[in-house]
Parts: structure tokens; sequence; C-alpha cells
């Protein structure tokens, strides 16, 4: 629907029939050839097979995927390595016992707080705990692959782990930040384009931790409805509820797959009616260097930790890239905000980023100490100095 620029959105623009109208299709895999099937509208992908083939071709159709196409993406095979993703785990288990031990209790953004187990900066939390495991789970090609294709270089990733236990309920149908996360008050407020623009901000994703039979409640989706424009209005609506609740669908994913969608998808994670699974998940909200994340990370610390063991695949002969799909996970890519006044552009319109610093650093083998300073005096560069 194309609206007058300027135009504002409201709870009367939101109509049920408009929005069977654009998500009751069916996917052709024919659409999208580098797709191995259509599974109940979901777009499944056999990782093995995206890593031979050409990835300008790829990164197109997922860009086409997530934003025309269904809005969901199954990657099977993503993390082909089951003992990266076991040793991931063990930190995500150590750390949620030591939010145990402290008596800490995570909130959930749509469901009862303590029916789950969370782990909130999970990124930066397991960098500062294991920078190995770290570094070995953050090189994964498939998830700089569909950041890149949706979002372009400099993304952003953090990490919020999701463990639902034996008889979680499902989550209320929803769509996710930015808009997602405001009233409906606060949402009407941003102009019609803004409702467009806040998806092409973010990408979903959740990492299988373990097998996740339907039974344990694999996230449920509603494909297409991301190309509903009033639907950051209409997801609280029950007529919008029930019709979620009698169209969505639901995939089973195995230890190592990993579902990306599309934030404006309603979506849900599913009732755990198991008695003996807790399904884990790393759940990745990766940003667009343009916008804003939704967790505040300390990609200093992060960086710092996880440099040493870089250096040391470097001077190993790891593949280059590799180590740049951690820096990527790692430091912050894009250069502003900035003071323009200490830290000017010298080559260029912009300053370096700190990743370019990272860069640098593994390029000239500088040693970890040198790497610290540098970032420091970077940060301290782009800090706001007034004077009396």
């Amino acid at each position: 629907m194309s609206r007058a620029p300027g135009a504002r959105l409201s709870r009367q623009d939101c109509s049920l029939d408009t929005f069977r109208s654009l998500v009751e299709r069916t996917t052709d895999p024919a659409d999208y050839p580098h797709a191995e099937s259509a599974e109940q509208n979901v777009l499944v992908y056999d990782s093995g097979r995206l890593r031979s083939a050409d990835g300008d071709a790829v990164s197109a159709e997922l860009v086409r995927a997530l934003s025309d196409g269904p809005g969901v993406v199954v990657f099977r095979g993503a993390f082909p390595d089951p003992v990266v993703v076991d040793r991931m785990s063990a930190v995500f288990d150590a750390l949620i016992a030591d939010q145990h031990a402290s008596g800490a209790t995570a909130g959930d953004h749509f469901a009862r707080p303590g029916a789950n187990d969370r782990v909130w900066n999970a990124l930066e939390k397991t960098a500062l705990y294991d920078a190995e495991t770290f570094a070995d789970y953050y090189a994964n090609d498939v998830l700089a692959l569909v950041s890149t294709a949706w979002l372009g270089p400099g993304y952003r990733v953090t990490s919020q782990v999701n463990v639902v236990n034996p008889g979680g309920a499902a989550q209320t149908a929803h769509r996710d930040y930015h808009l997602g996360f405001l009233s409906d008050e606060a949402a009407a407020a941003y102009p019609a384009h803004v409702h467009r623009l806040s998806p092409v901000l973010t990408l979903q994703g959740a990492v299988a931790h373990g097998d996740m039979p339907l039974e344990s409640g694999p996230t449920l989706y509603l494909p297409y409805s991301q190309r509903y424009e009033p639907g950051y209005l209409a997801w609280r609506l029950p007529e919008f509820q029930d019709y979620f609740d009698a169209h969505r669908v639901q995939l089973p994913l195995a230890k190592g797959d990993a579902a990306f969608f599309n934030p404006a998808v309603f979506h849900a994670a599913g009732s755990n009616v198991t008695a003996d699974v807790r399904r884990t998940a790393n759940l990745l909200q990766v940003s667009s260097a343009f916008g804003r994340a939704m967790e505040t990370v300390d990609r200093e610390a992060v960086s710092n930790a996880v440099y040493p063991v870089l250096l040391k695949r470097a001077d190993e002969g790891e593949d280059p890239a590799r180590l740049e799909r951690v820096v990527a996970a790692c430091a912050e890519g894009y250069p502003f905000p900035t003071n323009l006044d200490s830290d000017p552009p010298v080559e260029g319109l912009a300053p370096p980023s700190q990743a370019d610093t990272v860069r640098r650093a593994l390029r000239e083998r500088w040693t970890p100490e040198a790497l610290r300073d540098a970032l420091r005096a970077g940060a301290r560069r782009r800090e706001s100095r007034h004077t009396d």
C-alpha cells in the first residue's frame, strides 16, 4: 500500500481481509533456485550447498525471500560442527548457573518472567567467559552471509540465550524491535515510511543448540505477514492474534540449524509440552550499521578478549575470511557517531572504525596491549568534550 509522504497509520487502517490477501499464498520453490524446498511456506536451504554457490546470487535471493517472499528462511546445518555448538552450549549453561546462584531472574519480552532461562547480552558475556569458543562460533559463514545480504557491511551482532524449560508456555504473537517494542500510541506517532523502514534495520535469527521437535515448541511463524504495512499496529488486535493462532506454521530444527526472519513477521515461541527437553536457542538480533541496536555491548571489551585468539590463529595460517567474520561479530564496524573535533577524517570522509583498528592490528601483528591502548585512545577521541 502506497501512502502520501508524512502519512500516519492508525488502528483504523488495520483490515483483516487485507491482511489475509497478503499472507494467504503459496511459496513456490522454483522462484528460489538455491532453496532445497518450501516447507509450510518457509524456504529451507542446505547450508553445505550454499557454501559452493555464487555468493552474490544467494544474497540477492535471500533478500527477496526476506522482503517480498515468506520472510522466513531456515538453514539446515548452518553450524556443521556439533562440537562447536556443544562448547557454546556449555558456556550458556555456566552463565545461567551463575545467574541462578546470584538469585537473578531474567525477564522476558513476551512471556512470563521466570518461565524461561534468559541470558541477556550473551555476546559480550560469552566472549569474556571463553574467547576460544566465541571465535570458533562466530566465524560462522552462514551468519555472515545472511547478515551481509540483509544489512550490508558494518552490521552489529547481539545475542540473547533463551532456554524454554519443559512446560514453558508459548509467547503471544508479535513483531520485533524496533517498532514492535513500542506501544500502539508510540508506534502510531511515526510516519508510515518509518514503519516500512524499521524491518530493514534488523535481522532476527535463532540457532538451535539441541534438536527441537515440534513438541518442544520451536518458533511459530506466519509467513508473508511482514508485507502488511500497518502490522506494528495490528498484531495486538484480538482478530489478528486469532488469525495467527489458526494459520501459523512451525518447523522442527536439528542441532546446528538456524532460522532467520524479517523482524516484521508475526511470530512467537511455541509451548514446550515435553517432560525433558530444555529447548535452547541462541537468539541473534543483527542490526544495521545505520540503526540502533537493542542491547548495549562493550565491544571494546569483547574485541580485547577475543583478539589474542585471533592473533594466534592468524599466526597459524587461519583462513582470513574466518577471522574477518569474528571481527565483524566483535567490533563496532561503523565509525559514527564520533567527535569530529578530536576524531576527524584522515583519509576519505570518515575516521577508522573500531573494526578497522582490529583489522589493522591483525595485519601488522600488534600485541594485545597495543590494541588495547589503540582502542582506548579511539574511544576517548569519540567522546564529546566540553570546556568551561
